[in-house]
């Protein structure tokens, strides 16, 4: 397969690392000219930074913006007015007991995971569907599925993404632009590495550690390790390319099998 994105431009919100990362990585590598998007500029340019040391010519475009606000989302709108791929990255978590959740967390986990999203789709929706082509993406969890219940505002935050997906999918419904959320599974990103050591024997090396790790706290998963972010890039960027032209209004999942069904 060869995904060629050249002549598109992509919005990745909340992209100066992790899987944010990794997705502008991978649809610069395919030819997109890319908005990497953070809150402050030093970070939006690390990202840059760091995109470029493997991909020197890749075109790529600050979008320094706190896309869960008004106006960081005037900012965003403002420094790429039309794209042709959004993926809707941005998120919180963390960890509450759930008769501690407060009125203000729960707001504030539907703002940042969820309208901050919708607003975008608003405004990006009707352009892609008068071009005749678009791509639009949901980042989800396994907590949209199997509920943490140590956090489960951040569950709720991701089950919404997957009606709010469903929901415009069908509102661009024959115009050319598909619409879909993907599931991901425990992923290995910045932070992980010392939550992983908190709970398993820190001698170990870390291939060890984790396979360890997924064992004993989270035996579902089927690959036995944590994903990479480039392996959730990597459907992402199909799904954001012309290949993907038939599939739309779906959950798709990269859990490593995480999810114990077969359909989410």
């Amino acid at each position: 397969m060869q995904i060629d994105l050249r002549g598109r431009t992509a919005l990745v919100t909340g992209s100066t690392q992790g899987i944010g990362l990794a997705i502008a990585r991978s649809l610069a590598a395919a030819g997109a000219r890319v908005g990497v998007n953070g809150r402050s500029s030093d970070s939006v340019e690390r990202g840059i930074v760091e995109i470029r040391e493997g991909l020197p010519d890749a075109v790529l475009v600050p979008v320094v913006a706190d896309v869960a606000t008004d106006a960081g989302f005037e900012a965003a709108v403002s420094a790429l007015p039309d794209v042709d791929v959004l993926v809707n990255n941005l998120g919180i978590f963390e960890s509450r007991p759930a008769l501690e959740i407060t009125d203000d967390e729960w707001r504030r986990f539907f703002e940042v995971n969820v309208l901050a999203a919708v607003r975008l789709t608003r405004h990006h929706l009707p352009g892609m569907a008068g071009r005749g082509w678009g791509r639009i993406l949901y980042i989800a969890s396994d907590s949209a599925v199997v509920v943490p219940a140590e956090m489960i505002h951040y569950g709720m935050s991701k089950t919404a993404l997957l009606a709010v997906s469903r929901g415009f999918a069908k509102e661009a419904a024959g115009t050319g632009v598909t619409v879909n959320s993907v599931i991901a599974g425990p992923t290995h990103t910045g932070g992980v590495e010392d939550f992983v050591y908190q709970l398993v024997d820190r001698d170990l090396p870390w291939d060890e550690a984790q396979r360890e790790f997924m064992r004993q706290h989270r035996p579902q998963s089927l690959i036995q390790r944590l994903i990479e972010p480039e392996e959730i890039a990597n459907l992402v960027t199909y799904l954001s390319s012309p290949l993907s032209s038939a599939t739309t209004g779906g959950a798709l999942r990269v859990d490593g099998g995480y999810v114990d069904a077969i359909l989410p």
